[in-house]
C-alpha cells in the first residue's frame, strides 16, 4: 500500500516553532536547517506552515519560500496568510507545489472553487482543525486555531471537496503535540465520506500511530510534527525521519 508520511514544519518571523494542542509555541532554531536535514533524508514532502501570517494579516514571506524552494528537493506546501488568488501565484511561484487554505476556505468557501480553478485542484489543499465541544461533536476553528466557527467537521469537509479541494489535511486540536495518537475514529468517518485524499494530522508519536491511520482509517497521507522534532521526556530538539514503516 503507498502512502505518503510527511514532516510539517511551524514558522514564524523565519524561526521553526513547535507547540501543544496549538498554543505555547517553543522556538526550535532555523527552519533551513531542518529543512536540509529532511531533504537530505529524501522525504516523500513537507508541509510548511506560518503560524502567525493570518493572526498579523500578512502575507506569506515569498523570499523565505524562495529560500525553502532551494534547499528543498521535494514538494512541499505552503500555508498561513494566503486569501487572494495573486498571493496563491506568487506562492507557486516562488517554488512551492501547493498551497494550503485554511481561514479564507472556512470563512469564504467560494474562494476554494476560485483557486482550483484557476490553479488547478491538484494545487489547492484545505487544511481543517478541530475539537471536540461539550457535545462530542468536532467543530471546526480558524485563525491558527483560535477562533471557533458555527461548522461542524463533517459538514464543512462536503463543502471542500464540492468547492474544489484537492486535498484535505485534518488536524486534531486537542491531539497536537501531545504524542497520543491520531483521531482514527473521526478520519475514518470522514474519509467514508469524500472522495479525494485526506492528510490525517495531529498526535503522531511512534510509528504504530503512522501504520494505524493508513490501515484503519485508510488516509493517503500522515503528516507528522512533534514525532520527527522532538525526542524523549525533555523535548530534546531532534530532527528525524525514521523509515521503520515502510
Amino acid at each position: 500500500m503507498h502512502y505518503r508520511v510527511i514532516p510539517t514544519l511551524l514558522y514564524k518571523n523565519d524561526g521553526l516553532y513547535k507547540g501543544h494542542r496549538f498554543k505555547n509555541h517553543v522556538y526550535l532554531g532555523d527552519p533551513q536547517n531542518a529543512i536540509r536535514i529532511f531533504s537530505e533524508k529524501e522525504v516523500d514532502e513537507l508541509v510548511l506552515f506560518d503560524i502567525n501570517a493570518t493572526l498579523e494579516q500578512k502575507k506569506p514571506n515569498i523570499q523565505f519560500i524562495n529560500r525553502v524552494a532551494e534547499e528543498c528537493y521535494m514538494p512541499f506546501a505552503i500555508g498561513g496568510g494566503i486569501n487572494n488568488l495573486d498571493t496563491i501565484r506568487d506562492v507557486l511561484r516562488a517554488g512551492a507545489e501547493k498551497v494550503i487554505l485554511n481561514t479564507k476556505a472556512v470563512s469564504d468557501p467560494q474562494f476554494i472553487k476560485f483557486a482550483s480553478e484557476e490553479y488547478g485542484r491538484t494545487s489547492i489543499v484545505v487544511a481543517l482543525d478541530y475539537r471536540k465541544n461539550f457535545f462530542g461533536k468536532n467543530i471546526v476553528y480558524t485563525y491558527s486555531g483560535t477562533r471557533k466557527t458555527r461548522y461542524e467537521l463533517i459538514d464543512f469537509v462536503r463543502i471542500a471537496e464540492d468547492m474544489g479541494a484537492g486535498e484535505l489535511i485534518l488536524t486534531s486540536i486537542d491531539r497536537d503535540g501531545t504524542r497520543s495518537g491520531i483521531d482514527l475514529e473521526t478520519i475514518k468517518k470522514v474519509k467514508d465520506t469524500l472522495s479525494i485524499p485526506i492528510i490525517a494530522s495531529g498526535g503522531v508519536g511512534n510509528s504504530v500511530h503512522i501504520e494505524e491511520a493508513v490501515k484503519f482509517a485508510d488516509v493517503s497521507a500522515v503528516a507528522v510534527g512533534t514525532y520527527f522534532v522532538l525526542k524523549g521526556n525533555h523535548n530534546s530538539v531532534l530532527i528525524t525521519y525514521p523509515k521503520d514503516w515502510k
